[in-house]
C-alpha cells in the first residue's frame, strides 16, 4: 500500500498552495518538508542576528560559475523562503505573457495569455488575504474580483514620500501585500521584509494555505524530510527516497522545493531510465535561471528625519512597461522594509555613527528589472554539489531604471540618493530551471505543470516560470498551482 495518495515535496508557496486546494478531496496528501517550523526566539526581530550574523541562513556551500563555494540565501523551514519574503502578491502584467522586446533580448512570452490565468489570481489573493488597491496603478491589469482587504496604510513619512512623487508626475500605488498588521507589530516593532515570521504576522505559505490544509485529517505534514533522490522505472515516479534511507510512494509526486532545489533534485536522480536525470530528455532542467537584477536605492534628505517602522507600502511602476532608449521596459521600483544602522552595516563598510544617519533619514527602495531566459544560464551538480552558474542579463536595462530613479527622487526633493546593486549570492526571486511549454522538445513540463515525460510528476514551484517578469513572483505560482491542482482534481480525482 502507499504512503500516500500525493506527496508534495516542499512546503512553500507552490506545496503549501496545492496542499491547501487538494485538501477538500479527501485523498491522503503527505507534504514533506526539509527544515522543521520557525519558532518564536530572541533572534527573530533582531536585525544583527538575521543581516550581520546570518541566524537563519542554511548550513551549506554551492558553487557559481567560477566552482568558487557561497553561502546561498535559500532557506529551509515550513513555509520555505515565504517565511523571510515581502509578503508582496503582485500579478504578472497582461503584457508580461507576450514576447518582449527588452534593452538586453526579448522574452519568449508564455504558452498561454493573462486572461487564462487570471481567475487563478484572485483565487491566489483570496487565500494569501491580500491587502490592496486597484486603479492606482496604470500598469495594472484588470482583475474580475477585488482584493480582499483595503491597502496597508502609509506611515507618515512614506504618505509625504507618495504626495512628492505624485507631484513630479509619478504614480505611486500602494503593494498588494499578505500582512496582518495588526499582529506583525506585536510582536516587535520592525519591518517584516527579509525578517522571519515567527507569530502568523505574514500570510506566508505556512500561515495561509498549509495551516488551512492540515485542518483536515487527510494531511499530513513530515518535517526535517530532506529527499535525496526520485527513484523512477522508466515510466513513473514509484517512490522518494529521503536523505535518512526511509523510503515513500503515492500515485503521485508534486515537486516544489524551489528552482534551484527541484533542479537539482531532478538531475540527482539520474539513472539507467534517465540518464540526464527525471524528466529532461529535452535537456532542459536546471537550464533558463532566472534571478531578478535588483538594487536598493536609498533616498534621504539630510534635514529631513524618516520615523517609518516597516515603510513597505508602495510602488512605483512608471518604467514597467517603457522608459528605455528606445521605449524598452525598464523595471519595478517598491520601497523595502525599513533599513536600520545594523542592516547597512551588515551590507557596508560604513562606521556605526554614519549608518544610523544615513537609516535615520531615508527612504529605502528596491529597484527590480527582469532578468531574461538563457539556456546558459543554469544548475548543475559538481561531485553531487550544487553549482549555480547565473548568467546575468539585461543589466544595462537596470542601470538605466537605477539612473532613472535617482533622477526622480532628486526632483522630489531627496538631494542625496545612494544605490548598491544585490549581489550574485543574494537570491532575488530564482526562477525558470523547469520551463513551462507545449513543445516537450524545448521545456519541461505542460501548461498544467505535468512533466511532458513522467506522467505522475507535476512541478508547482517558480521552476515553472518561462518569463520572471518584473514583478515578485509569489502570486504568480500560487496561481499557478491552484490551476494545477484544479487539472489534478478533473483529471486524476474524477468520480
Amino acid at each position: 500500500m502507499s504512503d500516500a495518495d500525493v506527496i508534495i515535496i516542499g512546503s512553500g508557496i507552490g506545496g503549501a498552495t496545492m496542499a491547501a486546494a487538494l485538501a477538500e478531496t479527501g485523498k491522503r496528501i503527505l507534504v514533506l518538508e526539509k527544515g522543521d517550523h520557525l519558532r518564536p526566539s530572541m533572534h527573530d526581530r533582531d536585525a544583527q542576528s538575521i543581516f550581520a550574523k546570518g541566524h537563519y541562513r542554511p548550513d551549506e556551500t554551492w558553487l557559481d560559475g567560477k566552482g568558487n563555494a557561497f553561502n546561498p540565501g535559500n532557506y529551509y523551514y515550513v513555509g520555505g523562503n515565504s517565511k523571510f519574503f515581502g509578503a508582496v502578491f503582485l500579478r504578472y502584467r497582461r503584457e508580461d505573457f507576450s514576447p518582449i522586446a527588452h534593452m538586453g533580448g526579448t522574452t519568449p512570452g508564455w504558452p498561454f495569455s493573462y486572461d487564462t490565468l487570471e481567475p487563478f489570481y484572485g483565487r491566489a489573493e483570496t487565500l494569501y488575504q491580500v491587502c490592496g488597491q486597484i486603479g492606482e496603478d496604470p500598469t495594472e491589469p484588470d482583475h474580475a474580483t477585488p482584493y480582499p482587504h483595503p491597502p496597508v496604510a502609509d506611515e507618515p513619512g512614506i504618505a509625504e514620500f507618495r504626495r512628492r512623487t505624485s507631484a513630479i508626475g509619478m504614480s505611486p500605488s500602494s503593494l498588494p501585500l499578505g500582512v496582518d498588521i495588526e499582529t506583525w507589530l506585536a510582536r516587535g516593532k520592525t519591518p517584516w521584509d527579509a525578517y522571519p515570521d515567527t507569530t502568523g504576522g505574514k500570510m506566508d505559505a505556512e500561515r495561509a494555505a498549509l495551516s488551512q490544509a492540515l485542518e483536515h485529517e487527510n494531511v499530513r505534514l513530515q518535517t526535517n524530510a530532506d529527499v535525496a533522490r526520485l527513484d523512477y522505472d522508466g515510466t513513473r515516479i514509484s517512490s522518494v527516497t529521503l536523505a535518512t534511507g526511509e523510503t515513500l510512494s503515492a500515485p503521485l509526486i508534486v515537486l516544489a522545493a524551489g528552482a534551484v532545489q527541484s533542479a537539482a533534485l531532478l538531475l540527482r536522480s539520474a539513472n539507467d531510465n534517465a540518464p540526464l536525470g527525471l524528466a529532461n530528455t529535452s535537456d532542459q532542467v536546471g537550464r533558463n535561471f532566472m534571478n531578478h537584477n535588483c538594487s536598493a536605492v536609498l533616498a534621504l534628505h539630510p534635514f529631513r528625519r524618516n520615523e517609518a517602522i516597516y515603510q513597505k507600502t508602495l510602488m512605483l511602476n512608471d518604467y514597467y512597461l517603457t522608459g528605455g532608449p528606445n521605449g524598452e521596459p525598464l523595471g519595478n521600483i517598491q520601497l523595502l522594509g525599513k533599513i536600520s544602522g545594523e542592516i547597512l552595516r551588515a551590507n557596508s563598510p560604513l562606521p556605526a555613527p554614519l549608518a544610523r544617519w544615513i537609516a535615520d533619514r531615508s527612504v529605502d527602495l528596491y529597484a527590480m528589472s527582469e532578468d531574461l531566459p538563457n539556456p546558459d544560464s543554469r544548475v548543475t551538480l559538481t561531485e553531487g554539489q550544487i553549482k549555480l552558474d547565473w548568467k546575468r542579463s539585461n543589466w544595462e536595462a537596470h542601470e538605466a531604471l537605477v539612473e532613472k530613479l535617482k533622477q526622480q527622487l532628486r526632483k522630489a526633493g531627496y538631494p542625496i540618493v545612494l544605490a548598491r546593486p544585490f549581489d550574485r549570492r543574494t537570491p532575488s526571486h530564482q526562477c525558470g530551471t523547469a520551463r513551462m511549454g507545449n513543445d516537450p522538445a524545448q521545456s519541461v513540463v505542460n501548461t498544467f505543470c505535468q512533466s511532458h515525460d513522467i506522467e505522475n510528476l507535476f512541478i508547482t514551484d517558480a521552476s515553472v516560470l518561462p518569463t520572471s517578469a518584473a514583478v515578485n513572483p509569489a502570486l504568480t505560482i500560487a496561481a499557478l498551482s491552484l490551476r494545477a491542482a484544479d487539472h489534478i482534481k478533473q483529471t486524476r480525482f474524477a468520480a
